[in-house]
């Protein structure tokens, strides 16, 4: 009589976890969820495509090195448009500077650069956020007198070449640096009664900051 209940309960202690692990199996199964997919932030555009404006500003000097004499500031905005077709980039700008009175080298003295604007031409290509370009075009320069030398009146057509390196901030703002080197031909300068024309260039560097549409 003692034996049997005993007998009962050992065997319902082994059946109870035989019996009870499927169900544990199947709640485990039931509650499991798959963890959530990871998803790779996506890249800033490097599309250079859009209308844009922008500010400048840095020197205007009648010798390559920006920081030999007879330099001007040179201040100004500019606007333009590129097009950025996959492996390269061409576009245009127009832009206008305010030279400072950087000094050129006339006969019998010197006359100074006042004004300029230019209309130029793009071409680049971009390298993911940065965009290395070349550009070219025409510039008109507005000229003052000197000392005892007067110059032209009016503006005075010349040749632009240039070269700069653009960089993304953020998907609308840009950074740039550019160098234009501007040749004018046939620039007339009188000094005591005597009258001489000449060809007179100057070199540009400057900073500037883009706002792209």
């Amino acid at each position: 009589m003692t034996f049997k209940p005993l007998a009962i309960a050992a065997s319902a202690a082994f059946l109870l976890p035989v019996l009870s692990a499927p169900l544990l199996a199947a709640d485990l199964t039931n509650n499991y969820q798959e963890p959530p997919a990871y998803s790779e932030p996506a890249a800033a555009t490097s599309d250079w495509s859009g209308p844009y404006v922008g500010v400048h500003g840095g020197v205007t000097s009648p010798k390559i090195n920006p920081f030999a004499g007879g330099k001007g500031m040179n201040l100004g905005v500019h606007g333009g448009y590129n097009a950025d077709l996959g492996g390269a980039v061409v576009g245009g700008e127009l832009d206008y500077s305010y030279l400072g009175d950087a000094n050129v080298k006339v006969s019998g003295g010197r006359l100074s650069e006042r004004h300029r604007l230019a209309a130029k031409a793009k071409a680049g290509v971009p390298l993911d956020q940065t965009l290395v370009y070349a550009t070219g075009g025409l510039a008109m320069t507005n000229f003052r007198d000197k000392g005892d030398v007067s110059g032209p009146d009016g503006w005075k057509p010349g040749l632009l070449l240039g070269a700069g390196v653009e960089h993304k901030l953020t998907s609308n703002i840009s950074a740039r640096v550019e160098y234009d080197y501007v040749m004018t031909s046939g620039v007339r300068s009188y000094s005591n009664g005597n009258g001489s024309k000449r060809d007179v260039s100057d070199h540009s560097v400057t900073a500037g900051v883009n706002y792209k549409f």
